[in-house]
């Protein structure tokens, strides 16, 4: 059910917000155990959803959560969040950039881009980028970046391996460039081994 996997994403990528992966798996398993529905989420009360996020911190996630369960039942097909990036961005409380990415390409199979600081990472050295990726015109670099390597086949198996490749191969230190799948595209990698 793709409505089902876009409510998971979104709890997940909310709760991941500012929060480690080993630190969010037993509270993304509770809250699921709970609101397994996001018509569930948008009919309880704000106090409960507080008390089953209780521990996780940052408490305004939780909230905008909930608002947005809200918004989303009354106005979307059912509760059905919707797919297109730009919807989610502009009409669900919370819902940034990447979080529209993730949502609209992993659950729905839509071309949409994630940009965080693995994919970063792997994109300014796959293109050599040597622009400030922290200031207005080096994220938006990124952002056009991650748009134009996008695989549209299936943009969310993208997103995901982009992610992995960053956290796991093209480490910020020592990175190991010898199992780098793009290696070879990889004008970093030339840079430095071609003088």
């Amino acid at each position: 059910d793709l409505a089902q996997r876009a409510y998971e994403v979104w709890v997940s990528e909310i709760m991941l917000q500012q929060t480690q992966v080993v630190t969010v798996r037993g509270y993304y398993q509770r809250w699921m155990a709970e609101f397994p529905t996001i018509t569930r989420l948008a009919a309880a009360s704000l106090d409960r959803v507080y008390e089953i996020w209780t521990g996780l911190g940052y408490y305004s996630r939780a909230r905008r959560l909930h608002e947005g369960a809200q918004k989303v039942v009354t106005h979307y097909d059912g509760g059905r969040l919707p797919a297109d990036p730009a919807v989610l961005l502009e009409e669900v409380p919370g819902v940034g950039k990447y979080t529209a990415g993730a949502i609209a390409s992993i659950a729905y199979g839509r071309p949409a881009p994630l940009v965080d600081g693995n994919v970063t990472r792997v994109l300014t050295r796959w293109f050599a980028f040597a622009g400030d990726v922290t200031r207005a015109p080096g994220v938006k670099w990124t952002w056009a970046a991650a748009e134009y390597v996008l695989q549209t086949t299936e943009p969310g198996h993208w997103n995901q391996a982009l992610m992995e490749l960053g956290a796991t191969v093209c480490a910020p230190v020592s990175p190991k460039c010898n199992q780098c799948p793009i290696q070879s595209l990889c004008r970093a990698y030339k840079q430095l081994n071609d003088p």
